[in-house]
C-alpha cells in the first residue's frame, strides 16, 4: 500500500533546482509530484516518480544528497469534504501526519502524498476504511 519518494538535499542557491531536473530528464526519469521547502541554506525536495529507485541511483552518482522515503499515496475522491473524512479516520487512531502534498494522476480522483509517523498503522486504516492508496508499481505504470 505505500510508494517510494524520492527525497533530495539541495543547497538553497540559484540553479541547483534545474541541475537535479536536468539529471531525471536526462535519464528518461518523468516526475508525477514535486513539493520544494526551503531554509535560508537547503531545500528538501521531494519527488514522484515514475523510477524512483534509479532516480535516487542517478542523483547520487550526479552528486545530489538523495534517499528513498516510504509514504502513502491515497486516493481522494472528488467530492465536498473527501479529505477531511480520510484526515478524520487517520486522526481517530492516533497516527500524526509529517507532511503531505498534492498529486494528480488519474481522471477520476486526485491524491495526496502522505508521511506519518506509523506507516504500517495507517495503511491497515486506510485499507479498513475502503480508502485506495496507490503503490509504486501503481506510479510506475502511469
Amino acid at each position: 500500500m505505500t510508494a517510494n519518494q524520492v527525497s533530495v538535499f539541495i543547497e538553497n542557491r540559484q540553479g541547483r533546482l534545474g541541475q537535479v531536473l536536468s539529471v531525471l530528464k536526462e535519464n528518461d526519469i518523468n516526475i508525477l509530484s514535486i513539493s520544494l521547502a526551503d531554509t535560508t541554506e537547503y531545500g528538501l525536495l521531494r519527488l514522484i516518480v515514475n523510477k524512483p529507485t534509479e532516480a535516487r541511483d542517478v542523483l547520487l552518482k550526479a552528486g545530489f544528497s538523495s534517499m528513498l522515503t516510504e509514504v502513502l499515496i491515497i486516493k481522494v475522491p472528488h467530492q465536498t469534504g473527501a479529505l477531511q473524512k480520510i484526515l478524520a479516520v487517520i486522526a481517530e487512531n492516533n497516527v500524526s501526519i509529517e507532511y503531505m502534498y498534492g498529486l494528480s494522476v488519474e481522471s477520476t480522483d486526485a491524491s495526496i502524498v502522505m508521511k506519518t509517523n506509523e506507516l504500517d498503522k495507517a495503511c491497515k486504516i486506510l485499507a479498513g476504511s475502503n480508502i485506495g492508496t496507490l503503490t509504486s508499481k501503481d506510479i510506475e505504470a502511469l
